[in-house]
């Protein structure tokens, strides 16, 4: 016989909250991960050892809206809702279009993606150069902290089992002259996990570098990412100078440390994220955000 799952699915955020500070629970929005990650043999139900809450329905966690410069993202939107929404920027949206097959993006969301904390999320280099910040929420109230302060490690966040990720905040994102790029390396466009994900952020005063910042995915157990190097590159002047462009390429051949795994090997990883780099660096033309 079955083991039975204990299953909740309340009407409202605050219901839910109550539950799970009373109970350890797993949450499931999308579940395009977790049945993933707890999966049995074939025709066996998953394995999931805590009692699980629903909470793919609440709509206090599927609003989209803009609060001054900033955007806020319902955890549980779905890859499809987020594709429909004008607010979302065209860099995420392109993100999005590369995740899986149309099904799972119906069914997967954007908190579910940085809960699962993969290194090679597909959504997460972008959320880092757009310096997202992620609400949490419990029956104490709530708290706010950087995208990069959750993200631990592979599958490991900042999250208290009494608290939901209630919204992704991308703070300034509809600021005059930013421009991102995104850029995925896989076996195919989309439908396959990514062997090497890049974001490059930039926004410009004339030639001069007002902002810059850059995230590589599946080169480390987290986004990799280095403020002090970007800080080096504020106030140059575009195009870079030859030595000033080998200078960031070393500093970040000093930090990539991918690995060899069945998708790919360290080094191709290692030489494509450079060239990632190199081609955001040199680019003549950079669309808007």
């Amino acid at each position: 016989m079955a083991e039975k799952i204990t299953a909740y699915r309340f009407d409202s955020l605050d219901q839910t909250l109550s539950q799970l500070n009373q109970e350890d629970c797993a949450l499931i929005a999308g579940g395009t991960d977790i049945m993933v990650l707890h999966k049995s043999g074939r025709g066996v139900p998953p394995k999931i050892p805590n009692p699980i809450i629903f909470i793919d329905h609440l709509s206090e966690l599927k609003r989209v809206y803009q609060n001054q410069k900033d955007l806020h993202i319902g955890s549980c939107c779905t890859y499809s809702e987020l594709l429909e929404d004008p607010l979302i920027p065209q860099p995420l949206k392109n993100a999005i279009k590369t995740i899986a097959a149309p099904a799972i993006r119906n069914r997967g969301t954007l908190g579910g993606n940085i809960c699962n904390a993969s290194p090679a999320g597909d959504t997460l280099p972008l959320l880092y150069v757009y310096n997202a910040k992620l609400l949490l929420r419990s029956v104490n109230g709530d708290r706010v902290v950087a995208i990069s302060d959750f993200i631990q490690g592979p599958r490991r966040v900042g999250r208290n089992h009494d608290e939901i990720l209630a919204e992704i905040i991308l703070p300034s994102i509809f600021a005059e002259g930013a421009h991102v790029v995104f850029e995925k390396v896989g076996n195919r466009n989309a439908d396959a996990i990514a062997k090497v994900g890049f974001a490059g952020y930039i926004r410009m005063k004339g030639t001069q570098i007002e902002d810059i910042r850059f995230a590589f995915g599946a080169v480390g157990p987290t986004m990799v990412r280095s403020m002090e190097i970007e800080k080096k590159l504020v106030g140059k002047n575009m195009p870079l100078s030859v030595a000033d462009l080998a200078q960031v390429v070393a500093a970040f051949d000093k930090i990539i440390k991918p690995i060899d795994d069945q998708r790919s090997t360290a080094i191709y990883r290692k030489t494509v994220a450079l060239n990632l780099l190199r081609y955001f660096l040199t680019m003549k033309q950079y669309q808007p955000n």
